[in-house]
């Protein structure tokens, strides 16, 4: 009796048995958060007698000198049942619950029996919860009280408390599911994490009886969503804990929030035996409408904190109003309104709610300036959301030479529990300060501008799905795919919000454990495209590296262009050109040591190809020197130069490959002034592909700059090259999983048609000659804004929506209800694979079904479902999908894709290398290898499109007229997405007339010839 007991807490059934022992035998528990650092455990268990936990934690726990009570040991299971006779008084110690302080050092409340007794039978009385035993839920730690307010009402009254499960708690289906089985009649649950709730189920999560909210603002918006589902009523709760769980309260039915047109819900009027007091600094009342700190005196409040008494002191003042009794100085600002309630407005010092958590921001300073190599930091609390108030602690620091940010957070966490931790850690070289030296805040900058620097774009539609979801739910412009999600801000709240989306768009239920187990894009998007695949992707063998001794085998996309120039040799088809401008001082020895050193690093630009014993093979050249070829120009006349340098590199782009020579790379330089230079790199698609092109830039751009300066490389060696690959991919799609690789596409591409027989201007040749041009479009920014709005809303990629556009504009124009389009795939699937040269490429076939005349709202989700199950195949080459299915194969055309559809997304390029400027130097593309390939790319606010066409079978007016059919079909689609794809307007009132008019000039023109 009278002892501090301690409760390691968990949210269990057994742990609310040992509250009420402890309760019972007259000893204060005091409740420690599970999941809390040890160093803060440690300063909680001062002064406590009992040490009452579960198995799971005792390893956890700090070293600790008293008694402990495992409740799950067998040695307790014998104990007697029989009650103790002890007497408890008004004055003793129920409990002492930790809460934020401002020194570094959590403060502990103790809360007396009668402060909990008048509490709980208040709330008993006003909701009338004595008349019935009704069904309670509590989703909150023990830790915090604001559980308080079911757990004993549910003990008063013989009521049935549910102890839900975090991992129920946080899902919204779990949630919406508990609910259904159990029916709880109340709920109290802070207002962010109900919006989680229902954001993923809806009002299947609401109690039946009385939603009690508590722990912040209550906003409008929220209470919006809750008014006219269920039937349950809404109650808005107040209360510091030093004034026991809740001193005012609010039903929101009997306040005309609508008319009053609030910002927050107010928090009521006091409860029984409570007064509050809204006074200015003298202590003096304040009239209505007038805004002072709020002051709470009555039964409530607490005895103040346990061996704190200057810090008591200083907070639990004396009542004016009535003598010999003391008020809590609760440091929050409001003001009466005319309705006879409280308005709650803010902090009148640096406290904040963090998720329903009281935090002082002096006390992550405090703990912050603690740690080594620290020698200035501020945090601040930066609103997120407006809309629901959600805050994001940042702290901005300045360090010495030895600290890092990475050790400050991870030195924060072994000391701070997770809401108190930072969600960025910003260095900074200085802390801006205001004229009279205080901080200047406002100077203090976004810790989104640091992260924007190391962006990595997603590399397939589920990495992108993630990542759209991700940055609406933490309210951001982008995000990277290997980010870490808590370090961008995220917290268990909008995790839940992430799983719930993630469930409505990709339709997979990812564990709440994966997003702090593996909280990165990259890897969920691995888990769930596994998943997709039954788990086959999770027994892909590591990539290894193989000997380079003797021949080595070829990828499958090597084998088929090999076989091709094979078949017609010296086709310069799959060359692969790349022309940069270089305006200023250019180093030449220094540009020449740059591309010899991207040979070496690289082995695919050292290899040759050739046969052995009847079938292909690669030989890796040991050395390999690339000559750049010079070609001065300065001696041409001004308007001579630049035709002369554009005829130059169009016959490099021409010049074929002899693929059993080495390098398959050519290099030439043209210099046109002495600070205008050309350089021309060719390389043959069977060492390369658009990534690896961007990708040799970047490196020359490293080491030129290095060279130039006289330094080394400071590019890191590859610890895996093409080869491995080539290999890996041999030894990986072979037997069992090849074969269900193979009957995925066969049952994907079942049904569709060998040709797609678009309108064209002239007959399809025997024989393609691959001659072609290309035309450029622009969606402008007011539709491209709508289509952003309308993935946002359906849950698709911006690739997504564009091609849904495009195979619904090729199915009207064909006359033909299934249409494949393929794309192109990065097929880099490993780290390692980012950062080599070589041939990965792969061309992905997406059907189109339109049967039945569907909306397009429908067409958009046939399409996300039809990529995201492509996507998960994309492993098996598309030339082994063509052997299986074996499709006529004809000269006229491609087997089983004629048209193509890619979203630019290779690796950025800068616009500098070494001082010099580079800008592109392009030559007009005269070949096609598809009947019409379309490359989107985002410019600015709005999209352009790149439409390469065969000049075989089209003229440019036609293509000109389907681009402006697609701008027109997209504009429409997206205004009126329920709308069936066949009654979309493809053409507007004014192309109307104008395509009239040119049809009747060709008659004319047709008729004239015939005359004559």
């Amino acid at each position: 009796r009278g002892s501090l007991v301690g409760l390691s807490v968990a949210r269990s059934a057994e742990m609310m048995v040992a509250v009420l022992g402890i309760l019972k035998a007259g000893g204060a528990y005091v409740p420690l958060s599970a999941d809390q650092p040890k160093a803060r455990t440690e300063q909680q268990l001062a002064g406590i007698a009992v040490l009452v936990t579960e198995r799971q934690f005792v390893a956890e726990l700090p070293v600790f000198a008293g008694a402990m009570v495992v409740l799950n040991e067998e040695a307790w299971q014998g104990e007697s049942g029989e009650g103790l006779e002890v007497e408890v008084g008004g004055e003793d110690l129920a409990y002492v619950i930790y809460t934020s302080g401002s020194t570094g050092t959590p403060k502990g409340v103790g809360v007396r029996h009668r402060n909990l007794v008048n509490y709980a039978t208040h709330i008993v009385r006003v909701l009338g919860l004595e008349a019935e035993p009704l069904q309670y839920g509590t989703v909150s730690t023990l830790a915090a009280d604001l559980g308080n307010t079911v757990i004993y009402p549910a003990l008063l009254t013989g009521g049935c408390l549910h102890v839900l499960p975090y991992e129920v708690a946080t899902d919204p289906q779990k949630m919406a599911a508990y609910q259904t089985e159990y029916g709880l009649d109340v709920l109290k649950i802070v207002p962010s994490h109900l919006a989680a709730l229902l954001d993923g189920a809806g009002e299947a999560v609401l109690p039946k009886r009385y939603l009690i909210t508590g722990g912040e603002a209550l906003k409008p918006a929220l209470v919006e969503r809750i008014v006219g589902h269920g039937s349950c009523e809404l109650i808005n709760h107040y209360g510091p804990t030093e004034t026991t769980v809740g001193s005012l309260m609010l039903p929101v039915k009997e306040f005309d929030w609508k008319a009053s047109a609030v910002a927050t819900i107010p928090i009521g009027k006091p409860i029984a035996n409570t007064r509050v007091y809204v006074l200015d600094a003298n202590r003096e009342l304040v009239p209505v409408g007038v805004v002072g700190e709020l002051y709470i005196s009555g039964a409530g409040v607490s005895a103040g904190y346990v061996g704190l008494e200057a810090m008591t002191a200083e907070r639990f003042v004396g009542d004016p109003f009535h003598d010999g009794e003391v008020m809590y100085k609760t440091g929050d600002l409001v003001r009466w309104l005319p309705a006879g309630v409280v308005e709650f407005l803010g902090r009148a010092d640096d406290q904040v709610k963090i998720r329903g958590f009281r935090v002082e921001l002096g006390e992550i300073e405090a703990v912050l300036a603690q740690e080594a190599g620290v020698r200035q930091c501020v945090v601040v609390a930066r609103v997120r959301d407006e809309a629901s108030d959600d805050r994001q602690l940042v702290a901005y620091v300045v360090l010495d030479r030895e600290a890092t940010v990475e050790s400050l957070k991870n030195g924060l966490k072994q000391r701070l529990p997770e809401y108190m931790v930072p969600a960025a850690i910003v260095e900074l070289k200085k802390i801006p300060l205001t004229a009279n030296g205080k901080v200047d805040k406002k100077a203090l900058p976004n810790p989104e501008e640091s992260a924007a620097k190391q962006y990595k774009a997603p590399e397939t539609p589920t990495e992108e799905l993630l990542a759209q979801i991700w940055a609406e739910v933490l309210k951001l412009e982008q995000v990277s795919t290997d980010a870490n999600f808590f370090d961008l801000g995220g917290h268990s709240l909008l995790a839940t919000q992430v799983i719930s989306r993630v469930r409505r768009v990709l339709g997979a239920d990812l564990p709440l454990r994966v997003m702090f187990d593996t909280p990165v894009i990259a890897k969920i998007a691995k888990r769930i495209d596994a998943d997709r695949l039954g788990g086959a992707t999770q027994a892909v063998p590591e990539m290894t590296r193989v000997s380079r001794e003797g021949a080595l085998p070829l990828s499958f996309a090597q084998q088929r262009l090999w076989i091709l120039d094979q078949m017609e040799p010296n086709n310069p088809m799959y060359n692969i050109p790349r022309m940069m401008r270089l305006e200023g001082v250019l180093n030449v020895a220094a540009l020449q040591k740059s591309l010899n050193e991207i040979v070496r690093r690289h082995e695919p630009l050292r290899t040759c190809f050739g046969m052995e014993n009847g079938a292909p093979v690669q030989h890796i050249e040991a050395t390999a020197e690339l000559a750049l070829k010079l070609m001065d120009l300065t001696g041409e006349a001004d308007d001579v130069r630049e035709t002369k340098a554009r005829d130059v590199v169009a016959q490099e782009a021409r010049t074929p490959f002899d693929l059993s020579n080495a390098p398959l790379l050519r290099a030439v330089l043209l210099k046109l002034d002495e600070e205008d230079h050309v350089l021309s790199l060719t390389m043959h698609h069977i060492v390369s592909d658009a990534w690896s092109a961007a990708l040799f830039q970047q490196e020359l751009g490293s080491l030129y700059e290095s060279y130039g300066n006289g330094g080394a490389s400071e590019l890191p060696e590859l610890t895996m090259q093409y080869a491995d690959y080539a290999a890996w991919q041999r030894n990986w799609l072979q037997g069992e999983t090849l074969a269900r690789q193979l009957g995925f596409w066969r049952e994907q591409l079942g049904g569709a048609p060998g040709l797609l027989t678009l309108p064209s201007d002239r007959p399809r040749p025997k024989k393609q000659t691959f001659e072609g041009r290309l035309l450029k479009s622009q969606v402008p920014a007011e539709t491209s804004a709508a289509v952003k709005a309308l993935c946002r809303k359906e849950g698709v990629t911006l690739f997504m929506m564009l091609l849904a556009a495009y195979q619904t504009l090729l199915s009207r124009l064909s006359g033909q209800e299934q249409v494949v389009v393929g794309t192109d795939s990065a097929n880099r699937f490993t780290v390692e694979a980012e950062r080599m040269i070589g041939f990965f490429i792969n061309l992905i076939p997406l059907k189109a079904d339109h049967a039945g005349n569907p909306t397009f709202r429908d067409v958009l989700g046939r399409v996300r479902e039809t990529t995201l199950a492509c996507y998960a195949h994309q492993e098996m080459p598309f030339d082994k999908v063509v052997e299986e299915l074996r499709p006529d194969r004809n000269l006229s055309h491609n087997p089983i894709v004629q048209v193509l559809f890619v979203m630019q997304n290779t690796p950025k390029t800068g616009s500098q290398i070494g001082g010099l400027k580079v800008s592109g130097f392009g030559v007009p593309l005269t070949r096609s290898k598809f009947d019409i390939a379309v490359f989107a790319t985002e410019r600015g606010e709005g999209i352009e499109l790149i439409w390469v066409y065969s000049t075989e079978l089209f003229e440019a007016a036609r293509i000109t007229s389907m681009a402006e059919m697609f701008e027109t079909l997209l504009t429409n689609a997206v205004a009126e997405p329920d709308t069936r794809i066949k009654r979309l307007e493809l053409m507007t009132e004014a192309q109307k007339t104008r395509l009239k008019a040119e049809q009747q000039d060709r008659k004319r023109s047709g008729l004239k010839k015939l005359m004559t």
